[in-house]
């Protein structure tokens, strides 16, 4: 058999594809619905991918109340890294969307850039900061946390204290021992 020369697929998925085969049970417009949403969080990648090029090249955007604006400026000036990874094992780790820690004031800055209608939570930068502090060997009440989220052209702003950081600290080194010790690592 001659197989057809297909190359400039290779590695990239159909939106229709087989491997995702829920569409089969969908109706146009749960399909409509389906698409959009997936085009959204296509978007939200791009928009994500842009803003840590121009953090990364010190590249401001007008001063405006828009939240990508308003994202990409607060990182500049707060001289935040984008898209840093934070791991304490295998089991647990995550990237940070943009992130700082000034050793001389001991001030941890970590800001979320979300561009979906869903109102966000804080919780993912709570695991944030505990990851930070488990990683680095910093305890959450000797340093000062501001964590942010920019969404919908608002910010959101928690300074959240070691009560509600070292809960989740211990509760991330408990459950990684019980995965590892499921997965026979220990």
């Amino acid at each position: 058999m001659q197989w057809n020369n297909h190359s400039k697929i290779l590695g990239s998925h159909a939106v229709l594809g087989a491997s995702q085969h829920s569409w089969l049970s969908y109706d146009p417009e749960k399909l409509k619905r389906w698409y959009i949403r997936m085009q959204a969080n296509q978007r939200g990648t791009d928009l994500h991918d842009l803003a840590m090029r121009h953090i990364k090249l010190g590249v401001e955007m007008p001063q405006t109340t828009r939240t990508l604006d308003q994202y990409i400026n607060d990182a500049i000036g707060y001289r935040m890294s984008p898209e840093v990874p934070l791991y304490y094992s295998e089991n647990c780790f995550g990237t940070a969307d943009a992130i700082s820690f000034d050793e001389k004031t001991k001030m941890l800055r970590i800001h979320d850039l979300k561009t979906g209608e869903k109102p966000a939570k804080m919780e993912q930068l709570y695991i944030y900061a505990a990851l930070f502090c488990l990683e680095y060997h910093h305890k959450p009440g000797s340093i000062g946390i501001e964590l942010r989220i920019y969404q919908s052209d608002g910010i959101i702003i928690a300074n959240p204290q070691a009560d509600e950081i070292l809960p989740i600290m211990e509760k991330i080194i408990l459950f990684d021992k019980i995965i590892r010790e499921l997965k026979g690592e220990g």
